[in-house]
C-alpha cells in the first residue's frame, strides 16, 4: 500500500496557533499588570507627597511683612507611616532658600498647575519629588512660597519587583493553563475526523456503503466526496465482475468448439505429416484455452480477494466436491484420487476462491503424474490449523523452484512439454493469503510433489 503524502499535522498546527496566541496574551497580561501596578503605586506615592507638601504650605503665615512657617509634624510623619523610606523637604521664597535640604532638586515648570512631580537622584538614591507653591503679598509685592517634599524609591521599587514577579507568575500560569486547554481543544476538534477514519477502516473490503455517521459542517464536503468515490467504486467493481464472467464464457466456448473440430479433423486426416500439424494445433488450442482460463481465474481471484466473502465453508464437503469434478480428468489418465483422511473442518471464507485453489492444486497433480499412479489427499486438524495435503507421484519440484513457482507466469524446470500458464500456484498463494493461511511446496521422500494448504482455525 502506497503511503500517503503527509505534510504537517492539523492537531499540531492548531495547538501551535493556540499556544502562540496564549503566549502573546500571557506577555500582554504581564505587561498590562506591571504597567497598571506601577501607575497605581506611583499615583499613591505622588498623592501622599502632594498632601505632605500642601500641609506644610498651609502652615505658612504672613506676619508684619514676613512669612513664618510652623512645620507640622504630620507633614513628614505621614511618609514614614507608609514606608520606611527617607523623606526630604525644601522651602523657598522665590529664589531664596528658607529651610530643609538646600540641594534638593527644584521643579522649574509649574505651567501645568500649582503642583508638579518629578523623578530625580539625590544623595546617591532615586527619589520622587512633589513641589507646590502659593503666592503671597509681602510689603505690596507678590512672592511665591514653594514647598518641595521628596521620598526615596527603594521600597516602591521592591514593591514593584514583587508585583512584577506576581505578574510573571500569572502570565506563566495563564500560558500553562492555555496550553492544556489548547491541547483539549485540538483533540476535541479532530475527534470527528478520527471517528470517521475508524468508521471507514473497520469496514471490510466489500463494504462500500455510504458513510452515514453525523459529521461537523466542515467535514461534509469530505464525506460527500468519499461517498461519491464509494459509489463509483461499487459500480466499477460490479462491472468488472460481470466482465470477467462474460469474458470467461465468450473465450472458453469458442476455443472448446475449435478444439472439438480439430479432433474431428484429426480422425479424418490420413497423412502423418498432416496429423502432426493438427496435433500441434490442438496443443496450441489447449495452451490458449488454459492460459485464457487461468488469466480469467486470476482476475476473478483478484476481484474476490478484494471483496472477500465471509461465510462458513465446510472444507470436507469442498474437498469431496472438487475430487468428484476432477474425476473424469483423472480417469482419462488412469490416475486414482485417493482421499486418505477427511476430518470435519469448517472455516470462514470464500467458497468459490477455496474451490479454485484446491482445483488448481489437484489439476497440477493429475497433469504432472503419469498413468497407473495415485494422487493422495488428506484433510486433518492439528495445533489450531487445518491442513489439506496433496501428494502425487510426478517429477516433484526442482531445488530452488519452490519460492519462484509462486510468482506470476513462473514454471518449473521440469515443466517442458506440459500445458500450463504459470498462474496456478500464484492463484493458490493469493487465495491462501486472503484467508490468512499459507501454501507449502515440498517433495515426498519416495518421490513426487507434496503441497500443503494450511488454514488457521478460530
Amino acid at each position: 500500500m502506497k503511503r500517503p503524502n503527509i505534510k504537517g499535522s492539523i492537531r499540531q498546527r492548531l495547538v501551535a496557533m493556540l499556544l502562540l496566541s496564549a503566549g502573546a496574551i500571557g506577555v500582554l497580561l504581564y505587561l498590562v499588570v506591571q504597567s497598571v501596578a506601577s501607575q497605581i503605586a506611583q499615583e499613591s506615592q505622588d498623592n501622599i507627597l502632594a498632601a505632605s507638601a500642601i500641609s506644610i504650605l498651609d502652615s505658612a503665615r504672613v506676619q508684619q511683612g514676613e512669612i513664618s512657617i510652623d512645620l507640622p509634624y504630620s507633614a513628614l510623619s505621614m511618609l514614614d507611616s507608609v514606608t520606611d523610606e527617607r523623606a526630604f523637604y525644601a522651602i523657598r521664597l522665590n529664589d531664596d532658600f528658607l529651610s530643609g535640604y538646600e540641594k534638593l532638586p527644584r521643579s522649574k515648570d509649574f505651567a501645568g498647575g500649582d503642583t508638579t512631580f518629578q523623578s530625580a537622584s539625590y544623595l546617591g538614591q532615586d527619589i520622587r519629588i512633589a513641589s507646590t507653591r502659593r503666592s503671597y503679598s509681602i510689603e505690596g509685592e507678590q512672592a511665591f512660597l514653594e514647598v518641595s517634599v521628596a521620598q526615596t524609591l527603594t521600597g516602591l521599587n521592591q514593591t514593584l519587583a514583587r508585583v512584577s514577579q506576581i505578574a510573571l507568575a500569572v502570565g506563566v500560569g495563564f500560558f500553562l493553563f492555555s496550553a492544556v486547554v489548547a491541547l483539549l481543544i485540538a483533540l476535541s476538534t479532530i475527534r470527528p475526523l478520527h471517528r470517521l477514519t475508524e468508521s471507514v477502516s473497520r469496514r471490510g473490503p466489500a463494504d462500500l456503503r455510504p458513510v452515514a455517521a453525523p459529521v461537523p459542517t466542515e467535514m461534509a464536503p469530505l464525506v460527500l466526496s468519499l461517498n461519491s468515490l464509494m459509489g463509483r467504486l461499487q459500480k466499477s467493481l460490479s462491472q468488472s465482475e460481470h466482465f470477467i464472467a462474460e469474458a470467461a464464457h465468450r473465450v472458453r466456448t469458442p476455443l472448446a468448439i475449435v478444439r472439438t473440430q480439430a479432433e474431428i479433423t484429426l480422425r479424418r486426416v490420413e497423412k502423418e505429416e498432416n496429423r502432426k500439424s493438427v496435433r500441434e494445433m490442438i496443443r496450441a488450442i489447449d495452451e490458449s484455452s488454459r492460459t485464457a482460463g487461468q488469466l480469467l481465474d486470476h482476475a476473478m481471484v483478484t476481484f474476490r480477494t478484494d471483496n472477500l466473502a465471509d461465510e462458513t465453508v465446510d472444507l470436507s464437503e469442498l474437498v469431496t466436491d472438487v475430487v468428484e469434478r476432477l474425476s473424469p480428468l483423472s480417469d482419462l489418465k488412469d490416475i486414482e484420487i485417493a482421499i486418505l483422511k477427511l476430518e470435519p473442518v469448517a472455516i470462514k471464507g470464500d467458497a468459490i476462491l477455496l474451490q479454485s485453489a484446491l482445483h488448481n492444486i489437484l489439476d497440477n497433480a493429475i497433469k504432472y503424474s503419469s498413468g497407473q499412479t495415485q494422487v493422495a489427499l488428506s484433510l486433518t486438524k492439528k495445533d489450531g490449523f487445518a491442513d489439506i495435503v496433496i501428494s502425487d507421484s510426478g517429477p516433484g519440484f526442482q531445488d530452488g523452484d519452490t519460492e519462484a513457482l509462486l510468482k506470476r507466469y513462473a514454471r518449473g524446470q521440469n515443466a517442458e512439454g506440459v500445458v500450463g500458464s504459470g498462474l496456478g500456484l500464484t492463484i493458490v498463494d493469493e487465495v491462501m493469503r486472503a484467508h490468512g493461511g499459507s501454501i507449502t511446496l515440498s517433495n515426498n521422500a519416495g518421490g513426487g510433489a507434496c503441497v500443503t494448504l494450511s488454514f488457521p482455525l478460530g
